[in-house]
């Protein structure tokens, strides 16, 4: 079993999709020649031939267009988004035409469409390269949205996107896309969809968390650990939509206090909905208000702002230790 970081695991998964399927197409801006601005398609056009590997115009409304005839003609589209903010002038097909195919046809035209997704911050980006737009795209009833935070998961999430019936967008942390490795199977593998998995087990608090922040919060956890303060549990939730409302009720029923941590602004965040789910599912274990930890309600700043506008450990630590205290 070979160790792998994150954008190596891509790689090799989506050399192994179009190895064992003709009907997949990989395809979008500078991912056939260059291998993607991040080298995530690095070398398959040269394997796979370039009707099935190939760039496209700097045009996103294209890009998805283009994928959403392909899917309901019978072809398996994995559609490369360059970085999220990038993402704006696609919405309208995403959001008016792949979320409501099905629902539109009664049933009858499914849109089996992959759209692969950069995004997040800490790698000094310029504008626009850094957006967390999850709260969007869960918003909009038939796209289903995933994020890996391990090597494993990136494999086994975007497996299980490309097996599914409905459009799945797949959320890439690009701050973890070279950050660390770990052992990936070589055979298929799914990861299935709508399931979280705890990261980091523990008794005294949940955070709940996705894509960059699973790593903030494994480092917070480990600091406050060390410290002898409290056994921090962290739950990675990997699928957005459906959200997995079973594994956060379990976790956070066990704990009694939750602290929410995303990177996205946190007024109308996704954080937001994570909180209801624990109303819901954990409210008479609650010793405590449950505190949301994110970014500020303003654009993703120039890149010399970037660390004052990042949620960090220092921040959750206060806020894990504010929890406690009630």
């Amino acid at each position: 079993m070979a160790e792998r970081n994150m954008i190596g695991a891509i790689n090799g998964t989506l050399d192994q999709l179009l190895a064992e399927d003709a009907r997949v197409m990989v395809f979008g801006e500078d991912v056939g020649k260059n291998g993607g601005v991040f080298r995530a398609t690095e070398h398959l056009q040269e394997r796979h031939g370039d009707d099935r590997v190939f760039d496209t115009p700097l045009a996103e409304s294209g890009i998805l267009g283009m994928a959403i005839g392909m899917a309901v003609g019978g072809l398996k589209p994995i559609a490369e988004i360059q970085f999220m903010g990038f993402l704006y002038p696609g919405l309208d097909q995403l959001m008016s035409h792949a979320g409501r195919m099905a629902a539109r046809t009664q049933g009858q035209v499914n849109v089996p469409l992959v759209v692969r997704v950069p995004f997040g911050g800490g790698i000094r980006a310029p504008e626009q390269h850094a957006d967390s737009i999850e709260a969007v795209l869960v918003h909009t009833p038939g796209l289903k949205v995933v994020v890996p935070s391990t090597p494993y998961d990136a494999k086994g999430l975007l497996t299980a996107a490309l097996d599914d019936p409905d459009p799945v967008v797949v959320m890439e942390p690009i701050r973890l896309y070279r950050l660390g490795r770990q052992e990936v199977p070589e055979e298929r593998y799914t990861v299935p969809i709508g399931s979280a998995r705890v990261a980091r087990p523990g008794k005294h608090l949940t955070v709940i968390t996705w894509g960059n922040m699973v790593a903030v919060a494994l480092d917070a956890a480990r600091a406050l650990a060390e410290q002898g303060e409290a056994d921090i549990e962290v739950l990675d939730l990997r699928s957005l939509y459906p959200l997995d409302r079973e594994a956060i009720g379990e976790s956070v029923n066990k704990t009694g206090r939750a602290v929410v941590l995303h990177e996205a602004p946190m007024t109308g965040g996704l954080g937001g909905e994570v909180v209801a789910a624990i109303q819901e599912t954990a409210f008479w274990s609650l010793r405590a208000p449950v505190e949301r930890v994110t970014g500020p309600d303003v654009p993703y700043p120039p890149y010399a702002w970037e660390d004052f506008y990042l949620p960090n450990r220092e921040r959750l630590v206060e806020a894990v230790r504010r929890t406690l205290k009630d």
